[in-house]
């Protein structure tokens, strides 16, 4: 079912992707084409394929990232590649795109990978984009990642919430992993969203929803249950990078599921705060116990693979 408002049905397209990319929103109208978020590295073909399908003979004027997780940006170098179109990006992003620091940017903290991508401008809270024939105001949505962005139409009552709001929860709480404030900004955010005329929501994951009242209520149920044991949300972290990774590269040993939580600096830190690290490889064989029993991953003798 097509819940976007009509006003919105002939310039804007919502691709709900699986993982491991984020959703993509396409754009259309006399002012240009534009595209919010990209999807992951290892599926930008089929971005991009998506992108020329539903534009046709129109080109590609303007990406505008929400953030730079490798899942909402992996697409951005291919689409740069065959477009040559404008990039737009977190603002306090700037400089390490401008650098390309991987370790600042997430990427090697997280075990994943994302082709290097340049950039035009920057966005940041308070700015306005013309989107699909409309105004959308640009909202800080710090929590999940301190330069995360969300876009609200206050004309269609639409709002594009990244991974600060899902339809049942919201994306994992990065900064807390590493001693740094999440809880209290994700709170904040769901409070902002609380206070905008919104109808639809087009989330970062899963399908466009316009219960929005219930949203809030699990995301502020899920954010207490975290908040009142952070280890909770180092664990959640630690098993959705894990099966990230496994959705990725489709198999590894345990050995090297153990290593990796060594090396990446994100799962590192979130492995620390559940164990202490000569226990390492029993807090790992223990949650992918629980991911199999889950039906999340399968484990045969010393191998892990995606379910």
């Amino acid at each position: 079912m097509n819940v976007l408002p009509q006003a919105l049905r002939d310039s804007m397209t919502v691709f709900e992707r699986g993982w491991l990319s984020s959703n993509n929103v396409l754009f259309r109208s006399a002012e240009g084409t534009a595209i919010v978020d990209t999807g992951y590295a290892s599926h930008a073909p089929q971005t991009l394929a998506l992108v020329k399908q539903r534009l046709g003979a129109r080109t590609l004027d303007l990406i505008v990232n929400t953030h730079l997780h490798s899942d909402h940006c992996g697409g951005n170098a291919l689409l740069q590649q065959t477009y040559a179109c404008d990039t737009l990006i977190p603002a306090s992003e700037a400089h390490a795109v401008r650098d390309w620091d991987e370790e600042a940017l997430t990427f090697r903290a997280t075990g994943q990978r994302c082709d290097r991508f340049g950039f035009t401008g920057t966005i940041e809270n308070g700015a306005t984009l013309t989107l699909g024939g409309f105004d959308w105001n640009v909202l800080g949505a710090p929590g999940h990642d301190p330069h995360s962005l969300m876009l609200h139409c206050p004309e269609t009552r639409v709002l594009v919430s990244a991974d600060a709001l899902w339809e049942n929860g919201f994306g994992v709480i990065f900064p807390e992993l590493e001693g740094d404030s999440g809880f209290a900004e994700e709170r904040a955010v769901l409070d902002l969203i609380a206070k905008l005329d919104v109808d639809v929501v087009i989330p970062g994951h899963g399908a466009p929803f316009t219960d929005v009242a219930r949203a809030l209520d699990v995301a502020s149920s899920r954010l207490d249950y975290l908040r009142a044991d952070p280890a909770r949300n180092a664990k959640n972290a630690l098993k959705v990078l894990i099966v990230f990774k496994l959705m990725e590269v489709r198999a590894m040993t345990l050995d090297a599921l153990v290593t990796m939580t060594t090396q990446a600096r994100a799962m590192r830190a979130a492995a620390d705060a559940l164990a202490p690290s000569g226990e390492r490889r029993g807090l790992i064989e223990n949650l992918v116990g629980e991911l199999a029993r889950g039906g999340s991953v399968q484990v045969s003798g010393a191998t892990v693979s995606a379910a």
